[in-house]
């Protein structure tokens, strides 16, 4: 069973560029020597280190905990000594206790890691194994999923939607995952529909996957309780409150959450985590990444988390032309690097090097109130107000322009034709909002 093609309202068509992996099956990236993993790779309060310099660790042995419910552990990548408790910059910029250790190269695993069956599981020990198991979002915000589990029981959740969306361009890490683990995802989707005790899931996948579609509808079968979406390729179709309505129709209010109109949203790529921390006993510790722009041999990585990204860009290669931007994520919402050190974390879904000759240093030139902004946005916002008065550090009208209820896809930047910094200032006064309402 499926559903024909979907969409939203707003959005833009943008360049894919996703030629250049999308037939690249996911190949295994070497070990790294060193190893360098945040603790704080989530939404929420950060961990702490439980092991100490000296401590020899395995595979999949938890290093770093917390106590706080909105919070997911940490475990290591590798097997080897803890050589150093450091603080770095994760690829979003923020600075994080960061576990060093140095791999022996054995790749011993931690001990207790079993398969079970679904069947003897309760909802209670699934959603206990996702904390446990550093389960969170995989495709940018890091939620933990715990947490995204376990709604309010005044929120009643009947619907579960998998994002295979992957409307970023040139990543294409999503999309094979669908295409060489679709049984692992078709399993995960029963573990998380009895996680939230639903009768019903989407796989909700752009039209320009057309052989994921196909893998997912061939894995099901005569299975009716998980259907397959095609949703039209748009930016940003993944965005979750955006793919709720394009499958359900339903739509999230300004400032509120999937939870509220009944639907968990989860990317599939978490949606693998889940099924291998539940039914495999495996945490998550390794992700697959998209290399790709201007590298010599664009590749989908499967990469130990806490490898640096300049381990990425040799497997690939190398640059093929000098580089001007690094990019952990896409162009549209990726984050341009200061160092190569940059250790790889659970969120990141790509590396983007885009060359010197590709960065334009465009000159801005002052609003024309064209309204391109307000059509594309999917939040249905006015970018150019906003931005406006971000820009004047009027932070308070902001807020009540509904900054917040940005979900920084960028689409207003791509379009504006004065080429304003329309997504950058706005973030920054969703920034200088937060800050104050965590003060008062």
């Amino acid at each position: 069973m499926g559903l024909g093609k979907l969409t939203f309202k707003g959005g833009v068509s943008v360049p894919e560029y996703k030629e250049l992996t999308c037939n690249n099956p996911i190949e295994v990236l070497k070990s790294p020597e060193i190893v360098y993993i945040p603790l704080h790779q989530h939404t929420g309060a950060p961990c702490e280190p439980i092991v100490d310099v000296g401590d020899v660790v395995k595979v999949g042995q938890k290093i770093g905990s917390s106590n706080a419910f909105v919070s997911s552990s940490i475990h290591s990548s590798v097997s080897g000594i803890v050589k150093e408790l450091s603080t770095i910059y994760a690829p979003n910029g923020i600075k994080s206790k960061c576990v060093v250790i140095e791999n022996d190269g054995k790749d011993e695993m931690v001990d207790g890691i079993e398969e079970k069956k679904l069947e003897s599981l309760n909802r209670e020990t699934i959603i206990t194994l996702f904390k446990e198991m550093g389960v969170v979002g995989m495709g940018g915000a890091c939620f933990p999923t715990h947490v995204k589990y376990s709604p309010p029981e005044d929120k009643k959740i009947d619907v579960l939607i998998v994002n295979g969306a992957e409307c970023e361009p040139y990543i294409t890490a999503d999309h094979r995952l669908m295409l060489e683990y679709t049984r692992d995802i078709i399993s995960g989707i029963k573990v998380a529909m009895k996680a939230l005790n639903v009768e019903k899931a989407y796989i909700g996948i752009e039209d320009n996957k057309q052989d994921a579609i196909e893998a997912m509808k061939k894995e099901l079968g005569s299975e009716t309780k998980i259907v397959v979406a095609s949703l039209k390729t748009k930016y940003p179709q993944g965005d979750e409150k955006r793919i709720i309505n394009a499958i359900t129709g339903r739509k999230v209010p300004l400032g509120g959450l999937p939870m509220d109109v009944g639907c968990v949203v989860s990317n599939v790529a978490t949606i693998k985590a889940i099924n291998d921390a539940v039914l495999k006993g495996k945490p998550l510790y390794e992700r697959v990444v998209t290399v790709t722009g201007a590298v010599n041999n664009p590749k989908n990585l499967l990469v130990k988390i806490g490898t640096p990204i300049e381990n990425l860009i040799e497997a690939c290669g190398g640059f093929k032309d000098k580089p001007g931007k690094v990019i952990v994520g896409g162009p549209m919402m990726g984050i341009a690097q200061f160092t190569l050190k940059t250790p790889i974390v659970k969120g990141s879904n790509g590396l983007l090097v885009k060359s010197m000759k590709e960065i334009k240093n465009e000159e801005v030139y002052p609003c024309i109130k064209c309204g391109k902004c307000i059509d594309v946005c999917p939040s249905r916002l006015e970018p150019l107000y906003l931005s406006s008065y971000s820009l004047k550090d009027n932070y308070g009208k902001c807020d009540e322009l509904n900054a917040l209820a940005c979900v920084e896809c960028g689409a207003c930047s791509y379009i504006c034709p004065a080429k304003r910094p329309l997504a950058e200032s706005i973030k920054k006064a969703k920034r200088e909002i937060t800050a104050k309402r965590k003060k008062s």
